[in-house]
């Protein structure tokens, strides 16, 4: 007998080096009636065949949308799992594994939930999802490296094994430092990227304005007096465009050629570094804690790109390219953690760029690099393609 797609992916769960398992006991067994009194109460399973699966804490970051979830509870997903109109990926299918709670009883994988009441599903997706504050674990015996301590330690022994278990997403944090210290400076919460940065976008914003308008700017005054150009105050806010664009630009090389460089397997310093980098963010995806970038290092890449930009431009000037990029870092975070913890509607910009970056973190790890926008994939040819359906039997 062939074995369904639901059994592969939790075989694949639990055998196989590099791959991780769901740590469970003798499964248990759940009637028809008992499934679909948890539903009526709000909770979201679902099964596959006979597999049943307790979604509740995940509705709010599925990249489908809450509302999609909800239609389905209590419901067999075996033949969405394949599409149309998405075909979820080795790494969705791993990742539902997360979430098993037990069997149906014999006989009662066929039998259907009670309608569903499209006002009862509206407002459960209006209520805030009560996330179970117990992550899924996984194998600790027979995981690749011990989760029962810090993580950044640990991954550089890997070797040629770490590209392919990075990418094997998990739904637990990650413990990286020993150090309590070390460990509270690499995480951050969404707001204090608000609280840090937009005052100080604000403040230069005025100060770059207010110096241009003293009259003193001039570009290419440095090669030549008589033909250098003036740069009016009125200019400011095209600067300030042009900086958020340059942004734009550098969001897609830091994280291609550098979040996702691909260190040597024998090297490892560079294994730890991405891991520290990139790495621990595509393990474990739903980490809100590490959705936004630390103020303290940060501060030191900022300063960085600052001191370049006082370098090549006039100093008002490159103030003023410099805030409008401050300013598209501050979007771009803000964006990336939406994407994450948001609810987009339907149909709207946020929601197919949710499920875009969704794909890179799931199975398109080589592509999709942009997140605040897919503009820099089209010429860079990282495009992640439409995807083309044809069902499987």
């Amino acid at each position: 007998m062939q074995m369904s797609r639901c059994g592969q992916s939790a075989a694949a769960a639990g055998s196989g080096t590099g791959s991780w398992a769901v740590a469970m006991a003798a499964p248990r067994s759940f009637s028809a009636a008992e499934v679909r009194a948890r539903c009526a109460e709000g909770a979201c399973l679902v099964r596959c065949r006979r597999r049943l699966y307790d979604l509740s804490g995940f509705v709010r970051l599925h990249p489908g949308g809450e509302q999609l979830l909800r239609r389905r509870a209590g419901t067999d997903v075996s033949a969405a799992l394949d599409g149309p109109p998405h075909r979820h990926s080795a790494n969705a299918r791993r990742w539902l594994e997360q979430y098993y709670v037990g069997e149906m009883e014999p006989g009662e994988e066929q039998i259907q939930p009670e309608p569903v009441d499209e006002q009862e599903v509206d407002a459960a997706a209006q209520t805030p999802a009560r996330m179970d504050p117990r992550c899924k674990t996984v194998d600790v015996e027979k995981d690749l490296v011990d989760w029962r301590k810090p993580l950044l330690w640990q991954v550089g022994y890997l070797g040629e094994k770490y590209d392919e278990w990075v990418h094997q997403p998990v739904d637990r944090p990650i413990r990286l430092f020993h150090s309590d210290f070390l460990e509270s400076l690499s995480k951050t919460a969404w707001y204090v990227v608000i609280v840090v940065w937009v005052p100080v976008v604000l403040y230069l914003s005025w100060v770059s304005y207010t110096s241009l308008a003293q009259g003193n700017t001039r570009l290419f005054s440095s090669f030549t007096t008589e033909y250098s150009i003036p740069v009016h105050k009125y200019f400011f806010p095209f600067i300030f465009l042009m900086g958020m664009f340059l942004w734009s630009l550098l969001e897609y090389l830091i994280h291609r050629f550098v979040f996702h460089m691909k260190p040597p397997a024998s090297n490892y310093y560079l294994i730890t570094l991405h891991f520290l980098l990139h790495g621990q963010h595509h393990k474990s995806p739903f980490d809100s804690s590490r959705l936004v970038f630390p103020p303290v290092p940060a501060s030191l890449v900022i300063g960085f790109f600052y001191g370049v930009l006082q370098l090549l431009l006039p100093e008002v000037l490159g103030l003023s390219v410099f805030v409008g990029g401050l300013c598209g870092y501050v979007i771009y975070d803000m964006m990336h953690y939406y994407l994450h913890y948001g609810s987009p509607k339907k149909g709207t910009y946020l929601y197919g760029l949710k499920a875009y970056h969704v794909k890179h973190h799931f199975e398109h790890q080589k592509s999709g690099f942009g997140i605040s926008t897919r503009f820099w994939d089209r010429p860079f040819r990282t495009l992640i393609p439409e995807e083309t359906f044809e069902k499987e039997d």
